[in-house]
Order: C-alpha cells, then sequence, then structure tokens
C-alpha cells in the first residue's frame, strides 16, 4: 500500500479542484517575493506549479521541486511552461546563491526537520535574495468542524492526532505569525515581516466534499477503508453537508506570508 502521507494518488483531483482557487493565493506570493522579468525563482514544494506559474507569468525564471511524482506528472500536463525536478528541501539538487528568490507555498508545515529546509532554501539563495513562504493561519470553522466529524467516526480520535503529526508535523506552530517569524530569522534571514490575508473560495458542495479528500484527514481515512469503503465515505458526508450547508459553499481562510532578506 502506498504511503498515505503522499499526494501522489490525488494529484488529479488537487489539481482539479484546488489549483484553480489557490492560483491567488500564490499570485500574492510571488507579489511579495518581488518576483519580476529575469528574477530566478525556486518554487519549494511546488505540487502541481501553480506558484511556480505565477513567477513566470510576472516575468521570472521559476523551477519548482517536490518530492510527490504523482504531482509533477500531473503539473507538467497542467503547465508545460513550468520547469519542475523531484527533489526535497533539505538536500537542493542546486549551487549556493544560485536563486534571486525562494518560495514555498502551504509547505513547511510538512517538514519534518523545517530548520534543516530552511537551512538549504537559505543556502540556495542570493545574498539580497528574498525568501518568501505561506501558511494556513485560519481556526476550525463549521465547515472544518463537520468534516472532523465525519473523520473521527472512522478513525479513533487519538490514532487521528497521533497520524496527523505525522503529515504535518508544524500544522499548528506555524498558524502563527509569530512563529513563523522567528523560524526564518533563525535561518538567518534579516528584515523578517509577515502579513496576514483572507480569502474567499467558492465551491460547488460536492466539490468541497471531494476536495477535502485530498488533505491529510481525506488521506488516511481512504488508506484505511479502501476505495470502496472510502466511497461509501465520501455519498455519507455528501448528504450530511447538503443537510447542514447551502450550495455553493463560500470557505473563507486566513493565510499568513512571511518573508525575508538574506543578508
Amino acid at each position: 500500500m502506498n504511503d498515505w502521507r503522499t499526494y501522489d494518488d490525488i494529484a488529479e483531483t488537487y489539481e482539479r479542484i484546488h489549483a484553480p482557487r489557490l492560483a491567488q493565493p500564490a499570485r500574492d506570493l510571488v507579489e511579495i517575493a518581488g518576483a519580476t522579468t529575469g528574477t530566478r525563482v525556486l518554487d519549494v514544494g511546488t505540487g502541481t506549479g501553480i506558484a511556480a506559474e505565477a513567477a513566470i507569468e510576472r516575468g521570472a525564471d521559476a523551477v519548482g521541486i517536490d518530492e510527490s511524482l504523482g504531482m509533477l506528472r500531473v503539473g507538467r500536463t497542467a503547465r508545460p511552461n513550468v520547469h519542475t525536478a523531484a527533489a526535497e528541501a533539505i538536500d537542493l539538487p542546486f549551487r549556493d546563491g544560485a536563486f534571486d528568490a525562494v518560495i514555498a507555498n502551504f509547505v513547511i508545515a510538512h517538514f519534518t526537520k523545517y530548520q534543516t529546509a530552511l537551512f538549504d532554501m537559505t543556502r540556495v539563495l542570493r545574498s539580497g535574495g528574498r525568501m518568501t513562504l505561506s501558511a494556513w493561519a485560519d481556526v476550525d470553522d463549521d465547515l472544518t468542524r463537520t468534516w472532523l466529524e465525519l473523520v473521527e467516526g472512522v478513525v479513533p480520535r487519538p490514532v487521528l492526532r497521533s497520524s496527523l503529526g505525522e503529515a504535518l508535523p508544524w500544522r499548528e506552530r506555524f498558524r502563527e505569525p509569530d512563529a513563523l517569524q522567528e523560524a526564518l530569522t533563525d535561518s538567518g534571514l534579516r528584515s523578517v515581516r509577515t502579513e496576514l490575508r483572507t480569502y474567499q473560495f467558492q465551491y460547488a458542495l460536492h466539490e468541497y466534499v471531494e476536495g477535502m479528500s485530498t488533505w491529510a484527514t481525506g488521506r488516511l481515512v481512504r488508506s484505511m477503508l479502501g476505495p470502496s469503503g472510502f466511497g461509501s465515505f465520501l455519498d455519507r458526508a455528501s448528504r450530511t453537508f447538503a443537510e447542514r450547508f447551502a450550495d455553493p459553499v463560500n470557505d473563507f481562510r486566513d493565510v499568513v506570508f512571511v518573508t525575508g532578506v538574506k543578508p
């Protein structure tokens, strides 16, 4: 069985449902990073290449890296103009100072050893270059509480907490702007600042439920139930959401951006 923590098996769903909505935070990320014509940009944890494409649209020369081969395959079909490579943040295959900007869109919470990852991301950044990250900063709302209620009907709460700790070890820590600012400062960057923005994502009800299947909780339930059982779970989730929420769904999410300059 594949490791449920990977995104390989859900890449097509991620691209179809989430990519159009995450394009705006990605554009904001590269704007804050100062990407412009001729800027050399590395997008760490590029997924299907959403942020790297946003950098290219601003005239930058961007490359994206990700450890998920499934996400890279889907991204190469969806965005053939984006150059990508399979690599991990803790061992980047680039020389020191190779990039003017390093970006990472909703990635830092996934790093097992975020200090090591940030060190190598700083290494490939030139002096005077900028590192810019984004992270989810929202709190639970009725939508996420309903989803977790359904998940906890399948996965005992202690197992769920332990498993999410494996997939997203720093999710709670990096909801906080101060924690992100501290992490970049500790990695040797200067002039570190944070900014909080709120986004409204609209989904058809069935899209929202299917989209939740790509997050860590959904991938875990899929791995436990198998394809048939997970299909039944999603049918039950769709009925529950239809009883409680209007269609379409308006999902409001807070995002914190943090950026700093390498001395």
